[in-house]
């Protein structure tokens, strides 16, 4: 019962209930790593004090070794059949925009085709397959006419605009955390940041349909970072069922690690690239075994996708090429081109996204988030459908742009090649069987400024797109953006030794003449890793990712070299990626290890209490009493309080919990000792009131070093004749509190303080001089103080306003601003 009342409370077993607040901080609450693992140690030795027999302690340690390998095997069985399911539902909706099967209206184009003729689907038509124009009975769409096409026009912009706004008004009505990408709140949340509800069960529902609807729809979004989000939510829910995970938010997120890396198996069908993207983009903590259960909760999630196969391509990889060609060195100049092309893109995305999201948020536009939706993918449609590399899905493209041109497949206008002959009509070049070296024809040409124009519409979709409150990923947006720009270069490198093949014997040399030398698929795949990586700043993960997606390794070099150039140049322009910059605009209380931070300032210019702010309130051991402890939680929301000796000479005796302390008073709730005579005080704490076990139990599995011993059990019960009234003396055991908590000096710079909790994961730090308390930081006060430093360019204003006015309290000084006891 104690521990069910607990958790109501917040996500997590250490945290009480905030108020209500527009302030980012104030949304999340932070875990302190320190005492999550100590719990952890301290369970499993409570266990085997109380069990003495051999054989329920390996019955007990078999479970506990084994709970985390079932916990990740349902989260990778789950995500990989619900990114199936969203796969299907996608591909099914977004054919749903030009047409229906009319014999069975519930399969996709593919689908239906397919079963039409019981062989692989290579046309873009089938007889079973109507188009709306053709279902109205308006006319046919091989001779297509105005009427035809307009009706085409707005079937594709209503039906659109239908599935986006039902997928606005779903998360605006239930699931308001179900919106965005998900991956910069799950980097927080990995950090040891907690924010309610955003893993949970409404927004897994909402987010799950909702992404399938705007997936389906015109704008330009990927489900893969909604389903990192989706991943997450199944792993915090499935870890509610093991104790060993559900109890504990530093073991938790041992899970939500390995969630992340099946949502990323589940959307690519890349497993290994799942673990190196947990691993060097969202977890915090990575070791050793949470490696190895993030890689086989990414197995299962890519072998259920595989047997699914809701690609319809019988292959694991998304985008599967077969390149029959090897690259030469002297391609790694227009490789190293598509890397600066990749970083300048990223940082013209990142900062064009930002200012737009601000924009978004400080005019009325916020307010209105559906009316947003709809009008943005009215005018998206009216603008894509013009453009066939616009308006067809986005997956569909991207496979289009990788792929290799053959004579004997399916033929598209970036496949329009033409013989070259002489005066005399002799053919001096023709297209060979990999459809190129040839000259261009004229639907080539056309193809050309088509994916010119689609890759600007692209870029300015995806910025007005990212942001808004639905489900949108970046992924396939960015890949599509850089697949566009590689095979651009490629047609053009393609012409260019097509130009000079003939007439220079260095050129020779390397690729004979009427041999296909360049690969434009190839060209368009690394254009992708380079957009990419200027818009996240992955690197080593991507790589990996994007050979996994291919089923190619033969590039994995000059790949190598294009996303190092893009992180190099896109990091000296703009230093943060997408995520990181919208963790930082939002004021998300993320502390960052891999940015470098440099402050002089001690420590005690920073901490609290603060000049005319609130005061800190400090348990004083030898007056505190236990009306003052129940009157001081109803009062405030914090996880935990100084104890000091006395109001006198002020030495830190420990830390205690707020936990501990509601535990402390439902154990002499239980024991009737609580002042008679009080009335509201005193019935609340009794409703609450549990048997003496129970207590004994639940203190033993939540405080911090020591279980609640029977001598614990008898102090309390020594001092029962002294709590007959709220007035008396209370003596907090020091079994229930930390009497070694972290603490520092008044002087240590902030860049070391920042460090620790980076490091070392704790909630707060005490601030002492020469044992003396003099304040105390949180790991949020280092967060802003660390924003406050970025946006001012320098701490030196810091350090000489607030050392002069704090200075060092005096022992017995209580004031706003300072230090008060807990005498009330």
């Amino acid at each position: 019962m104690l521990l069910k009342k607990k958790k109501k409370e917040g996500e997590s077993n250490t945290e009480p209930v905030a108020p209500a607040t527009t302030d980012p901080f104030e949304k999340f609450r932070s875990i302190d790593w320190l005492r999550e693992w100590t719990r952890d140690r301290q369970r499993e030795k409570h266990f085997a004090k109380r069990h003495k027999s051999p054989v329920i302690r390996k019955l007990h340690k078999l479970w506990g070794t084994n709970s985390g390998w079932i916990c990740v095997f349902m989260v990778g069985l789950s995500i990989g059949a619900l990114g199936g399911l969203i796969t299907l539902g996608t591909r099914y909706m977004s054919d749903l925009k030009n047409g229906v099967c009319l014999d069975r209206f519930w399969l996709d184009q593919q689908l239906c085709c397919r079963w039409q003729n019981d062989t692989l689907y290579v046309t873009d038509t089938c007889d079973e397959w109507k188009t709306w124009p053709e279902v109205l009975g308006i006319g046919a769409s091989k001779n297509q006419s105005f009427w035809d096409y307009t009706v085409e026009f707005l079937f594709f912009c209503i039906i659109a605009a239908f599935l986006t706004t039902w997928a606005a008004l779903l998360v605006y009505m239930f699931a308001p955390y179900a919106s965005g990408s998900g991956i910069p709140e799950v980097k927080c949340i990995l950090s040891g940041a907690i924010l309610r509800g955003y893993l949970g069960k409404m927004t897994l529902f909402v987010k799950t349909i909702s992404l399938t609807l705007v997936a389906a729809s015109v704008l330009s979004l990927g489900k893969e970072g909604p389903l990192v989000h989706l991943a997450s939510c199944l792993g915090n829910i499935y870890a509610d069922l093991f104790p060993k995970y559900g109890r504990n938010e530093a073991k938790k997120r041992e899970i939500l690690s390995a969630s992340a890396a099946a949502g990323v198996a589940a959307a690519f069908g890349a497993p290994v690239g799942g673990v190196l993207f947990s691993l060097e983009e969202a977890s915090y903590y990575f070791s050793v075994k949470t490696m190895a259960r993030s890689f086989f909760s990414a197995l299962i999630a890519s072998v259920v996708v595989r047997l699914a196969n809701p690609f319809g391509t019988y292959q694991t990889p998304l985008f599967f090429v077969d390149y029959r060609m090897s690259w030469s060195f002297l391609e790694m100049i227009p490789f190293i081109l598509l890397g600066i092309f990749g970083a300048l893109i990223g940082c013209l995305f990142i900062v064009a996204n930002l200012k737009w999201c601000k924009v978004r948020k400080t005019t009325r536009l916020g307010k209105h988030p559906v009316i947003e939706v709809l009008v943005v993918t009215i005018f998206m449609a009216a603008i894509a459908y013009h453009n066939p590399y616009t308006r067809k899905a986005t997956s569909a493209l991207i496979q289009e742009l990788f792929d290799r041109c053959n004579y004997g497949g399916q033929q598209t206008d970036l496949c329009n090649y033409v013989n070259i002959t002489s005066d005399s009509g002799e053919p001096l070049l023709t297209a060979d069987n990999y459809g190129h070296t040839g000259g261009l024809g004229p639907n080539l040409k056309s193809a050309l400024w088509k994916l010119a124009l689609a890759l600007v519409c692209k870029l300015i979709f995806t910025v007005f797109t990212f942001g808004m409150k639905i489900p949108a990923g970046l992924f396939i947006p960015s890949i599509a953006m850089g697949s566009i720009a590689g095979r651009l270069m490629g047609i053009g490198m393609e012409q260019l030794v097509l130009t000079w093949q003939g007439n220079s014997p260095w050129l020779k040399e390397h690729c004979q003449v009427g041999v296909d030398c360049v690969m434009p698929g190839l060209y368009a795949l690394i254009g992708a890793a380079a957009v990419l990586v200027g818009v996240t700043r992955m690197t080593v993960s991507l790589v990996v990712i994007m050979f996994e997606l291919t089923g190619s390794l033969e590039f994995v070099v000059p790949a190598m070299v294009t996303v190092l150039i893009t992180n190099w140049l896109g990091a000296y322009i703009y230093e943060r990626g997408i995520y990181d910059a919208h963790i930082h605009q939002n004021g998300y209380p993320f502390l960052d290890g891999r940015e470098k931070f440099e402050s002089t300032t001690p420590v005690k210019a920073v901490m609290n209490p603060r000049p005319g702010g609130v005061p800190l309130r400090v348990v004083s051991q030898d007056t505190v009493t236990l009306g003052d402890i129940e009157q001081m939680l109803k009062d405030t929301h914090y996880n935990g309080y100084p104890v000091v000796d006395n109001e006198i000479d002020n030495n830190l005796i420990g830390f205690v919990e707020r936990t501990d302390l509601k535990l402390l008073l439902n154990y002499y709730a239980h024991n009737g000792e609580i002042g008679k005579g009080h009335h509201s005080s005193q019935s609340t704490v009794r409703s609450n009131s549990l048997s003496a076990a129970s207590i004994e139990s639940a203190l033993n599995d939540l405080t911090v070093y020591s279980a609640f011993s029977n001598a614990t059990t008898t102090n309390a019960s020594n001092s029962r004749g002294q709590l007959g009234e709220k007035t008396a003396s209370l003596h907090i055991p020091k079994k229930l509190m930390d009497t070694t908590p972290l603490s520092i000096d008044g002087e240590m710079p902030m860049e070391k303080v920042v460090d620790m909790f980076i490091k070392l994961g704790g909630r707060h730090i005490l601030v002492t001089k020469k044992g003396r308390l003099l304040g105390l930081i949180t790991r949020k006060d280092a967060t802003r103080y660390v924003r406050e430093v970025e946006e001012q360019g320098s701490d030196d204003e810091h350090e000489s306003e607030e050392i002069e006015l704090i200075g060092e309290p005096k022992p017995n000084e209580v004031n706003n601003g300072g230090i008060e006891y807990i005498r009330l």
